[in-house]
Parts: structure tokens; sequence; C-alpha cells
């Protein structure tokens, strides 16, 4: 049950009226502008850089030889792009009310497109790094603040239609940013991935600058920024960048056999209780963290982070398939994706039409059990077998569940909360999403290594002396390589040839064990999708505490 001493705020939202007459009270603000303009325009910017959160991976090698430095090196690319982001995410609504929302969004568009130029011009890795670090910290404002900008610029009723055009941003983007990786590397230079950003920032900065506003509740008070709450900034930056390089390095170190990832998981824990503990207290806090006594938002907030690892596990999972077993180019690969952009463009507006006729939790119910579904057809048609055109189906079946999960969990965050929380909402929400993401992503990496080992040492034990068919096999490839190849050593080859079997098939089970590990845990999240109070389909912020 929500925190019902919040909700006389809404009322009183609700109820207050401006002195000056020829602006409309906050309850019936309405955008001086088309909405959907509005949020076309700020889905630009989000789409940018949401995209540049994938953009680069492929362009990694590339750039370290490029700058001289070793591919470990380079991941320090990702890396730092991250952190910074994370960290970030969750100050939007601090950052709204100093600056108001749209100026900080025009601010946040500034960074990330100047540092997008400073990072295709970087002349070594640490001042790329550098660069890297600003234009997370312009990118983790974008995101947040353009899903706020949508909230308040629609109805209720409309809001899941807004947000359709947002889950595609949110969804298709980093489907497609590996390919076009790809596609500018091999074509042109690693340097493009960052300039492409450039035209669009322009673009985006002179929209938003004509066309967004503030609504009334929104209210800039500069004398916040010498209150700045620096020890939760201090918390908020231990806990985040201690978890994303323990994420990111982790497989790499070997994870907690590491002193390394230990110590950065130390970081990572002892900062985020610290960050509760003192966030909690303040009267003037950097993120609200008493908007989770609204029960229907603590729990969108961990169906989205759920939400937001299937998504990235996915993303990584079917394409490093194809690449690494399958011996598929990185272009080819993603092409193999492109058809799941192409269902998310027809299923997104269905979803969000949907979400203005049924109830949260059943949509978003509906959403995990095709989940269910589709982690079971990736299960049966991930096979050393698996043609273009299979994969290029399983990518549309993986992306038909999204949307209603992605929109329904997105709307119901807002029920009966605040409107001006709106900002908070958007911000912890996405940063639940990015989390989820990165947490899930070391998971199931991990994970497939771990099963993979453990189908090669099963599979081992069956090639002995005793084993007919191994010593079938072993000797029908003996004669074989002995008299194609008039090899004397046939017997090696036959071994090595066996061995490269085991390995292929092992990582085959690998990566269909860890979907049926999926297929698991969307069981249990069908019935959390429950736990949702049962929403009013269109209700919006403000509507009253939820039950």
């Amino acid at each position: 049950m929500a925190d019902t001493s919040l909700a006389p705020t809404a009322a009183a939202s609700a109820e207050t009226t401006i002195t000056n007459p020829d602006v409309a009270s906050p309850a019936r603000w309405k955008p001086r502008v088309n909405p959907w303009l509005i949020a076309m325009t700020v889905a630009l910017a989000a789409f940018m850089e949401v995209l540049d959160t994938s953009i680069a991976n492929v362009a990694l090698p590339h750039i370290a030889g490029s700058l001289g430095a070793s591919t470990d090196e380079g991941t320090w690319v990702l890396t730092s792009y991250l952190v910074s982001n994370a960290i970030v995410l969750p100050l939007g609504g601090w950052a709204s009310s100093v600056l108001g929302r749209r100026n900080f969004f025009v601010l946040c568009i500034i960074i990330f497109t100047v540092s997008s130029f400073l990072c295709g011009a970087a002349p070594s890795l640490p001042m790329l790094l550098l660069f890297r670090i600003i234009q997370g910290a312009g990118g983790g404002g974008l995101q947040p603040m353009a899903q706020a900008i949508m909230a308040d610029s629609f109805e209720p009723h409309k809001r899941g239609q807004a947000f359709a055009l947002y889950g595609l941003v949110a969804v298709l983007a980093p489907s497609i940013g590996p390919t076009m990786g790809g596609w500018i590397t091999d074509n042109f230079s690693w340097r493009w991935i960052f300039y492409i950003n450039i035209p669009v920032g322009i673009l985006a900065f002179f929209l938003v600058t004509r066309l967004v506003e503030d609504p009334p509740w929104i209210k800039a008070d500069r004398s916040r920024l010498l209150k700045m709450d620096y020890l939760g900034l201090a918390f908020l930056t231990i806990a985040m960048g201690g978890m994303q390089i323990m994420l990111d390095k982790g497989e790499e170190n070997d994870w907690f056999s590491s002193n390394f990832i230990r110590f950065f998981a130390f970081l990572f824990v002892s900062g985020m209780i610290a960050l509760i503990w003192w966030e909690w207290r303040q009267k003037d806090p950097l993120i609200n963290l008493k908007v989770f006594r609204f029960k229907n938002f603590a729990i969108c907030c961990f169906l989205m982070m759920l939400v937001g690892g299937v998504l990235n596990a996915n993303t990584v999972l079917q394409p490093q398939f194809m690449q690494q077993l399958l011996g598929w180019t990185a272009t080819t690969a993603g092409l193999a994706l492109t058809a799941g952009g192409f269902t998310l463009v027809i299923v997104m507006p269905l979803a969000g039409i949907a979400t203005s006729k049924i109830s949260a939790r059943y949509l978003t119910a509906l959403g995990f059990l095709l989940f269910i579904i589709t982690f079971r057809v990736a299960a049966e048609v991930t096979t050393l077998n698996m043609t273009f055109a299979q994969a290029s189906w399983l990518r549309v079946v993986q992306m038909i569940p999204l949307p209603f999960c992605f929109i329904s969990i997105t709307t119901a965050a807002y029920v009966g909360m605040p409107k001006e929380d709106s900002n908070q909402v958007a911000g912890l929400i996405n940063f639940a999403r990015n989390i989820g993401g990165s947490i899930l992503i070391a998971v199931t990496n991990a994970q497939v290594t771990n099963r993979t080992l453990w189908h090669e040492q099963h599979l081992q034990s069956a090639m002995g002396p005793a084993s007919i068919g191994y010593q079938r096999q072993l000797s029908g490839l003996t004669g074989f390589f002995g008299t194609a190849f008039g090899d004397p050593n046939g017997a090696g080859r036959a071994l090595a040839n066996i061995y490269n079997q085991l390995n292929l098939q092992a990582g085959v089970q690998g990566y269909q064990d860890v979907y049926m590990e999926l297929s698991y845990m969307s069981i249990f999240l069908v019935f959390l999708a429950f736990l949702l109070s049962k929403n009013r389909p269109g209700q919006g912020a403000g509507g009253g505490a939820m039950h």
C-alpha cells in the first residue's frame, strides 16, 4: 500500500492556481505545441545517447590499435562511459530543480555533442577516456528527462502511446548499435562513430529550445546548487563506479578470485548502503528515495530492472553466439537482428494503445508469459545448424514481448505519483533499467562460460576406451586424415577434430542452458507482475494513492 501521507501533495498540486491569468493551472496545463512534436524531439536526443552505449562495442579493437593500447585497455572506453552515465542517471530530478528541466536537457545535449566531437578527435587513450566520462555525464540526463517531458506533455490516457515511442528508442537503439558501429568502422574510421552524433545533437538542440517548455510545477531554484548534497554524490559515485567496474571487468579477472574485483565489489556494497542511509535522512536529498514508499513505484523499478536485464542479455547473447560459434561476421550477425527492429515499429504502438484499455498488471504478465515462450524457442533453435533466416525469426520472436512489459511498467510507475516527482520517477526508472542491463549481461555471460565448461567436462567423460561410438569416430577420422592428406599423424588430427566438435557442442549447450534459465526467471516474473496495483487504464500521475 502506498504511503498516503504523500498523497495530499498531489491533491494540493491539482488544486493550485497560478496568479498569472495567461498561464493555465497545473491540473489543466498543456504544452503550446503538439505533444507528438515534443515527443519526437526529445526521443531524437535520447536515441542518440542510447545508441552510443552500444555502437562502440565492435570498434574497440580498432580504437585500441589506433591509439597504441591493448585490447584490455580499450575496454575502458566502454567502462568509463557506463560509470559516468550511471552516476548521472538518478540525478535528473535534483538537476532539474536547480536549472529547470528544459535547461538541464539542453545542457546535457550540449555536453554530449561537444564531448562526442572531442572523443572522435582524441589523440590518445587517456584523452579519449576523459572525453568519454564527460560524454557519459551529458548522456546520463537525456534518457530520464526525455521520458519525464513525454510524461508531462501527454494526458494520462495517451501517455502509453508516448512511452511506446520512447520504448522504441530505448529498445531499438541498442539493437542496431553494434551493426552500425561495425559498418562505420569497416568503411570509414572508428572516429566517425562519435562524429555522427554532432549533426543529430545540433538538430536536437535547435528543436528542444524552440518546442519544449517546462510545466508550471517545474520551478528552477538555483540556490539549491549551493546546498548540493556533496556527500550523497560521493556515495553514489563510489557505489556506481564500484558496480560498473566489477561487472565489466569481472569475467576478465575471474570474478571474486581476484583482489581487484573484490575491492570494487566492496566499494559497490558499502557505497550503496551509505547512499541509502544518507539520502533517506536528508531534508533536501540528491535522490529522493522516499518515492519508494509508493509500493507500485518500487515494484515497477524492480520489474524494469529485470526487463532491462532481459533486453540487454538478449541483445548480447544472440550476436555473440553467431560470431563465436557460427563464425559469422559482426555485420552479418547485426543484420540478423534487423528484423527485430521492424517488429518493434509495429508492436510498440499496439502496446501503447493497449495500455489505455488494459490494466498494467495484465499487460506486464502477458509480456513475461511471452518471454517464457521466446526463451524456450531460443533454446530450441540455437544450434550449430542455425540459418540466417532462423536467427532473424528468433529476433522477431524475442522482440514481441518487450513492448508489453516496457510500456506498461513505465506507465504504471507514474500512477498515483505527484506531478512534481515526475523527474525523480523518470530518473530512477531509467536507472533501474540500466543497472539491470549491466547486471544481467555480466551474469548471463558468466553463466554461459560456466555451463560450457560443465558440458565440456561431461562430454569428455564419454571420450574413453569404453565408448564404442567415440572409438568408431576416432578410427574413422584417423583413416580419413591418413588417406586424404597422407598424414602419418592422422590420429592427432582426428583427436583435434573431435575436441573441436566437442567444444562447439559444449558452447551450444551452454547458451541453451542460459536461455532455459531465463525462461524459468520469466515464470517467476509472471507472478511478480500481479503485485502491481490494479490501476484504471489511462490513470496517471497525481491519480491518487495506490492500494
